[in-house]
């Protein structure tokens, strides 16, 4: 298993954002408030639940990310969220026990029934189902982290069922025009750093995201079509998590992590 989470830390006050430079551990003091499109009229404010107010209180905040996310006892699934420049919702798996939970999940593979061979449009856009294995989508990557610190949380199972993990104290990605590129530092975990450091001791950091219709590595070729995987590829990986679904340790086209070969992942 791969499952790949991302989770905020902010403190809001006055619509001004004020980023500590400390570890990104806690979650967003105040979320975000906007005026009802489809449930009321436009002068009042609409929640998550499509309940309208005429005030912007904590009845009528509509989360960005999980970690907006707010209610007892909340479980593992997927949710609603409305990141920044999207007017409609979009669906996500959050998971609310890792590590104390809020973190939103932007890749499952967990059996290998999705394709993940796509172009950059799909990529962009997102695929698959959050119920089961999916991409989240660059840009809905880049409207979430463009607020505010995130960390990444890696999780791996190999086919032999050992579970490991690897966090990012920093991590975003940039804009559609300018490549998606990928801001990534602060290793801790078990499984290894593949992602800072890449091939010939290169850094993914600031590396622009490639596919096989759109070649944005320092690779003489193209390493998402050499290699069968989307990803933040310099020359050309010491990961590929988007890579094929297989389970042959000879094979260079299986999604690995660190010579990790997966048999289910998480980003978060």
């Amino acid at each position: 298993m791969f499952q790949l989470y991302l989770q905020s830390f902010q403190t809001c006050r006055n619509e001004d954002i004020i980023i500590p430079p400390s570890r990104v551990i806690g979650r967003r003091e105040v979320g975000r408030h906007i005026k009802c499109t489809s449930c009321c009229n436009l002068g009042m404010y609409c929640s998550q639940y499509y309940i309208c107010d005429k005030m912007p209180n904590k009845g009528s905040v509509l989360p960005r990310e999980c970690s907006e996310i707010k209610g007892d006892n909340l479980t593992s699934g997927v949710y609603n969220i409305f990141p920044d420049g999207r007017a409609n919702v979009v669906q996500v798996y959050c998971d609310m026990e890792t590590k104390n939970g809020s973190w939103t999940v932007f890749q499952r593979r967990l059996n290998g029934c999705t394709n993940f061979i796509k172009d950059w449009n799909e990529y962009r856009d997102g695929f698959g189902n959050p119920n089961r294995e999916y991409w989240l989508g660059n840009e809905i990557i880049h409207e979430i982290t463009s607020h505010g610190n995130h960390e990444l949380r890696i999780e791996m199972t190999d086919f032999d069922g050992n579970l490991k993990y690897a966090e990012y104290r920093v991590f975003g990605i940039g804009d559609e025009p300018d490549g998606y590129p990928l801001l990534i530092f602060g290793y801790t975990g078990t499984a290894g750093d593949s992602l800072y450091k890449s091939m010939n001791n290169r850094t993914s950091n600031g590396v622009k995201f490639t596919t096989y219709d759109r070649d944005n590595d320092i690779y003489s070729g193209n390493c998402a079509m050499h290699f069968s995987g989307a990803w933040w590829h310099t020359d050309c990986h010491l990961s590929n998590l988007n890579g094929e679904y297989i389970g042959d340790i000879t094979s260079t086209l299986v999604m690995e992590w660190n010579g990790i070969l997966g048999k289910e992942t998480n980003i978060l």
